[in-house]
């Protein structure tokens, strides 16, 4: 099963120059606690922006189309269907926005943090979640982030 993890702002930010276009606590504890053990599955911009490399207690395959492309605790594949193929079964698809785009079609579950904020600098967002395809399964009531004071709500859709 694919499942998709990210942040989201208002507009459908999700980064700005290399980076997560927001910082919250809870949302980096709960994307741990949802990842740790399954395999992720990301692009190579998005792997070069971690900022201790590969994430520990999990099967992080990068997506790339450079066949030179190496990293210490990764798996390449060269489109998205090969690296679904690779996690043969559960595995989350953390970004960038291209990789996020691709992914739409073939995930089951979506988990957001959505973000009561827009990012005027964001270059990078998240597709449209569409009602047509997709239910909202769980919502978490509003919380705020003590360091930046921004609110979020963590939400689940499911494919219907």
């Amino acid at each position: 099963m694919i499942k998709i993890i990210a942040a989201v702002g208002r507009d459908g930010s999700i980064g700005r120059a290399g980076d997560l276009a927001f910082h919250i606590s809870a949302d980096l504890k709960r994307f741990k606690a949802l990842t740790t053990g399954h395999a992720v599955i990301m692009g190579r911009r998005t792997f070069e922006s971690l900022p201790k490399g590969a994430l520990p207690q999990r099967r992080n395959i990068v997506v790339t189309r450079n066949p030179a492309f190496e990293a210490p605790g990764v798996e390449t594949a060269y489109s998205l269907q090969g690296a679904i193929d690779m996690a043969q079964g559960d595995a989350f698809v953390i970004g960038g926005g291209e990789i996020y785009r691709q992914a739409m079609e073939h995930a089951s579950v979506l988990y957001l943090t959505l973000i009561d904020a827009d990012s005027p600098q964001a270059d990078t967002f998240f597709p449209i979640v569409s009602p047509e395809e997709w239910v909202l399964a769980e919502e978490s009531a509003p919380e705020t982030d003590p360091k930046s004071g921004l609110s979020y709500r963590f939400v689940c859709y499911c494919r219907k």
